[in-house]
């Protein structure tokens, strides 16, 4: 009836108002709505050529998450436009309100933020090639006391160590008669073995020895009998020799042993010092 006060709902027998209450509150307590502050999201831009991942906190207002998607992508935030993308790459929605929280937008993670700025043209501050640079010659370098290079120079380190310069060129001139010398008692046809550190030995047959393009020196180029090298005889483009893929491998003449190897079935790794 109108002006008649509202009747309290009775409570179940034995059981007081207030622990009633607690009850209905209790049972609401079991249906709680999780969802995190942050979101991870994709930003690319017309812009920069190159997407980004970046977290945001959904506290941010638009204005604010604009601010900072100024240091991303380069754009002013007075002049861009934020669009939302699904994770199939589907419009959502045009994120306009700049008070507007961006938790308060069906933002979740892996979706795409695009930002748009027509003041501002695709790769205008990833070219640098109408930038000026500040160059020094030689000349006006070496003239200069608090560089490193005269530090260098000062103290006799590195290049600038006359003593320690010739004794590596002695060294490395002695390596390379070491392996012209071990070069020369390799022969094409020959059968080997490839030392191979912490691996049984390659065998195979020798099919190249020489210089390259693909490196300095002088390369060994073995047909291995198991399928264990790393290439068909070619290298970069250049062919060495002929053999079926993964038959090929090139090697330094010191991992070489010429002799009678008859074929074994062996397995092998890869070794960074074989191409």
């Amino acid at each position: 009836m109108l002006g008649s006060k509202p009747r309290n709902r009775p409570c179940r027998p034995g059981v007081s108002r207030a622990s009633f209450a607690d009850l209905k509150f209790s049972k609401m307590a079991e249906y709680q709505v999780v969802t995190a502050d942050t979101v991870n999201v994709m930003v690319t831009s017309n812009i920069t050529q190159f997407p980004m991942q970046k977290r945001f906190q959904k506290s941010l207002t638009i204005l604010a998450l604009k601010n900072k998607l100024e240091l991303v992508t380069g754009g002013s935030a007075a002049t861009m436009r934020l669009s939302l993308y699904d994770k199939q790459d589907q419009f959502v929605c045009a994120m306009d309100s700049e008070t507007a929280l961006l938790g308060s937008f069906p933002v979740d993670e892996g979706m795409r933020l695009h930002v748009e700025d027509k003041t501002c043209k695709k790769g205008e501050f990833e070219d640098t090639s109408n930038i000026q640079k500040y160059e020094l010659s030689d000349e006006q370098y070496n003239s200069k006391q608090d560089t490193l290079r005269a530090y260098l120079e000062r103290t006799k380190q590195g290049k600038y160590d006359q003593a320690e310069m010739a004794r590596l060129a002695a060294e490395k001139e002695r390596k390379q008669r070491e392996e012209e010398a071990r070069a020369a008692t390799i022969t094409v046809g020959a059968r080997c073995e490839v030392a191979r550190p912490g691996q049984l030995a390659t065998r195979g047959t020798v099919r190249f020895c020489g210089p390259t393009d693909f490196s300095t020196g002088i390369w060994v180029g073995i047909q291995c009998d198991e399928p264990v090298g790393k290439n068909d005889g070619s290298v970069n483009g250049r062919r060495y020799f002929e053999c079926a893929d993964k038959y090929g491998l090139m090697t330094r003449p010191a991992s070489v042993t010429v002799g009678d190897f008859p074929e074994r079935a062996i397995d092998a790794d890869d070794d960074d010092d074989e191409m």
